[in-house]
C-alpha cells in the first residue's frame, strides 16, 4: 500500500471514530457547562457609576469567562426590592447582589464597617484594610453567617455632607432635620437631634421634592448632579464626615461560590477588585467637572460644615462606634482591628497623601 493511500485510510477511520465518539455524548455537553447567574442591585437600572460599575462587573465576568458564567443584573425593583437584595441572595432566590454593606446593618451592625463608617477609612486606606489588614477575614467570617460570600467591587471616595433645604450654622441647626443618611452616619445624627432615614436612591428625589426629608446625601457631585438635587435645594455642604471611602461589594451566595472551580472563584474576584479599581477612577474623573457645573450652571452654593459642627459629629462618632463595637464578639473583632488599622493609617496618609496635596497647593495655588 502506497504511504499516501494509508494516510487518507487513516485518516478516514479517525474521523468515523470521532464522529461515533461525538455521538456517544449528551447533545448538551458544551452547554451544560455554562451558568446564568441572576444579579440583584440596590440601584437604578444603568445610573452612572454605582448602576454602571454593577453592569460593568457582570460584563466583565460574562466576557473573562468566554460566556461559561452569564451574570444577568436585574436592577432595584426589576426583581427584588432595593433593600431585599441581601435576603434573596442569602436564600439563594438570586445568586449575587451589588450593594452597599451599610443597607444590612439590620442584620448585622458590623456590616457598616465593610462600606464606611464616620471618621472612618478613606478609599485607599479601605482597600489596604480589606486586602492587606485582616479586614477581608472578618467579612467572610460575619457574612457567612448568613450564607454569603463578599467581595469589594467598588468605591466611591470622599463624599460630600449632603444638600439642606437652609444654612446649617450650629448644631442647634441640626435639631429636628429630617435628612436622609443610612449607615452609622444616621445614628450620629440622631444623637444631635436630627431625624435620619434611610432610602435607597431612586426614592430619594421625590421625598426631597415632597418635603418627606428636609436634607439628603448621596454620594458627591457625579451622582447629586445625575440625581437633579440642585432642582430642589441650593445648599451643598462639604465635607461629609459619614463616608470617606464608600466601600460597594458584591455578595455571592455561598452555596454558588462553593460550586465554582478554583479557577473560577479567582476569575470572578479579579473581576470584583478590577471594577472596585475602575470605578474609583471613574468617581474620581467626573467629580470636578460634576461640581463646576452645580456651582456655575446651576447656582448651587457650596457650604463648609464649621470646626464646631464637625466636632459634635466627631464626638457622636466615636460614641456610635464603640458601642456598635460592643454587639457581640464579632462586633468586637470587627471594630478592633478597624480602629487599629485607622489609627496606623492616620499618620501615614497625613504625611503622604496630606502633605503632599498641600505642598501642591502652595506651589501651584
Amino acid at each position: 500500500m502506497k504511504r499516501r493511500d494509508f494516510l487518507k485510510g487513516a485518516s478516514v477511520a479517525a474521523g468515523a471514530a470521532a464522529a461515533t465518539a461525538a455521538a456517544s455524548f449528551p447533545a448538551p455537553a458544551i452547554a451544560q457547562n455554562k451558568r446564568e447567574l441572576k444579579m440583584v442591585t440596590t440601584w437604578p437600572k444603568n445610573f452612572p457609576g454605582l448602576g454602571t460599575g454593577a453592569q460593568r462587573f457582570a460584563d466583565r465576568v460574562t466576557q473573562s469567562s468566554d460566556g461559561r458564567l452569564t451574570v444577568k443584573l436585574y436592577a432595584a425593583g426589576e426583581l427584588v426590592p432595593a433593600f431585599e437584595s441581601f435576603d434573596a441572595v442569602s436564600s439563594g432566590a438570586a445568586d449575587l447582589y451589588h450593594a452597599a454593606e451599610y443597607y444590612w446593618q439590620g442584620k448585622h451592625k458590623a456590616f457598616n464597617f465593610f462600606t464606611a463608617v464616620p471618621f472612618g477609612l478613606t478609599g485607599n486606606e479601605m482597600d489596604a484594610w480589606v486586602q492587606h489588614g485582616g479586614g477581608q477575614a472578618l467579612w467572610d467570617e460575619l457574612a457567612g453567617g448568613f450564607n454569603i460570600k463578599p467581595l469589594m467591587c467598588g468605591n466611591t471616595g470622599v463624599q460630600m455632607g449632603g444638600w439642606f433645604n437652609k444654612e446649617i450654622n450650629s448644631v442647634e441647626d441640626l435639631k429636628g432635620l429630617k435628612m436622609r443618611m443610612p449607615g452609622l452616619g444616621g445614628e450620629v445624627l440622631r444623637r444631635l437631634g436630627a431625624s435620619a432615614v434611610a432610602l435607597p436612591g431612586g426614592e430619594i428625589f421625590p421625598a426631597l421634592q415632597s418635603g418627606a426629608i428636609d436634607a439628603t446625601e448621596w454620594v458627591g457631585p457625579w451622582n447629586d448632579l445625575a440625581f437633579g438635587f440642585y432642582k430642589v435645594t441650593k445648599y451643598y455642604y462639604w465635607p461629609g464626615f459619614h463616608e470617606p471611602g464608600s466601600t460597594l461589594a458584591t455578595g455571592i451566595n455561598k452555596d454558588v461560590w462553593e460550586s465554582f472551580s478554583d479557577a473560577d472563584k479567582q476569575l470572578v474576584t479579579n473581576c470584583a477588585l478590577a471594577e472596585n479599581n475602575s470605578m474609583y477612577a471613574e468617581y474620581n474623573a467626573n467629580n470636578s467637572d460634576s461640581l463646576d457645573t452645580l456651582l456655575t450652571k446651576h447656582g448651587v452654593q457650596l457650604r463648609e460644615f464649621s470646626d464646631d459642627i464637625f466636632k459634635a459629629f466627631g464626638k457622636a462618632s466615636e460614641e456610635v462606634l464603640k458601642e456598635t463595637g460592643e454587639t457581640d464578639d464579632i462586633a468586637k473583632r470587627v471594630y478592633e482591628s478597624f480602629i487599629e488599622f485607622r489609627r496606623k493609617s492616620m499618620g501615614w496618609s497625613e504625611l503622604a497623601d496630606g502633605g503632599y496635596m498641600a505642598k501642591r497647593k502652595m506651589v501651584l495655588g
